[in-house]
């Protein structure tokens, strides 16, 4: 039987940087014994995870380090033997690191110079990647959630602010937690509705964040007042950027248009569960924009 060789493998890795004491600006490679190279850290995709979240995970896996995701970076692409392989990068900081023993897969990695890096990297295309990287600046996210999956209106009797989300609304914020975690957020913001509220529980639980519930963000405020989320918007962005905070807000599908209008970003529909990352450079203006679906 033929052997199928046109099989498509999804994968996702950093490029790290550092900046040391004296102002000079560092790549991490490793060095993978099976194929006595220099690379960049990147793995495989998991089932039901997302590209950035298994950045991370690989990341953490090959060097020790939890890097927080900044900008995007380019998508490379060859072939292997069971088919073709494409790679999603991300410019990446250290966030936390732990000691990680030599094995088989990575038993060495170096923190270079840039332009030392790009001598000893193994492949050109990920020699680009590091030259990118270094042309960057160091961003800060916000990322807009609209609300996982929520029960019907016609299967609820209540107030709709205390309509929760179903069984797959819960099974999507549990997923949206590497997700966030991937851009180090460290402020859970929300409108006060329940469906709102219950998508951003599952990470506020694990960083161990209250999440702050605004009304202004709540469908029937945002109708009678909708200078108010623009106001409250543009507060919450001046604070990130001063702070250097990451940040997660949670909003509604008919507020999310005046959310994005806030960080310079033209509507788009988000669908439950889904993410929109804005990177603000220092200024807090828009730099670049990511769209994460719904997994499930």
């Amino acid at each position: 039987m033929a052997t199928i060789r046109n099989r498509r493998i999804t994968a996702a890795g950093t490029v790290l940087i550092r900046t040391t004491k004296k102002g000079q600006r560092q790549i991490l490679l490793i060095h993978r014994p099976g194929y006595d190279d220099w690379s960049l850290p990147k793995g495989k995709i998991h089932a039901d995870e997302y590209l950035a979240g298994c950045a991370v995970r690989e990341t953490l896996e090959e060097t020790g380090i939890t890097p927080r995701l900044g900008l995007p970076l380019d998508r490379i692409g060859y072939p292997v033997g069971a088919g073709y392989k494409t790679v999603t990068y991300w410019r990446a900081e250290v966030a936390a690191r732990q000691r990680r023993l030599p094995d088989a897969e990575v038993d060495l990695m170096k923190w270079l110079s840039v332009e030392k890096a790009l001598q000893v990297v193994s492949y050109p295309d990920e020699a680009q990647l590091i030259e990118q990287a270094a042309a960057l600046p160091n961003t800060v996210p916000v990322l807009v959630v609209r609300h996982a999956k929520a029960m019907l209106r016609k299967f609820w009797t209540g107030r709709d602010q205390a309509r929760p989300i179903d069984s797959r609304g819960r099974r999507q914020s549990e997923l949206l937690v590497p997700l966030l975690q991937a851009y180090g957020v460290q402020r859970a913001v929300s409108s006060s509705s329940a469906r709102c509220m219950q998508t951003l529980k599952p990470f506020a639980k694990s960083a161990k964040l209250d999440i702050e519930g605004w009304t202004t963000l709540s469908e029937e405020q945002s109708r009678d007042t909708p200078h108010a989320v623009s106001t409250l918007m543009q507060r919450l962005i001046a604070e990130t950027v001063s702070s250097q905070t990451p940040m997660a807000i949670c909003g509604h599908r008919p507020v999310l248009p005046l959310m994005l209008e806030a960080l310079g970003v033209p509507p788009r529909p988000l669908q439950p569960g889904a993410a929109l990352v804005a990177h603000l450079d220092e200024t807090g203006h828009t730099v670049a924009v990511e769209f994460h679906k719904p997994r499930v």
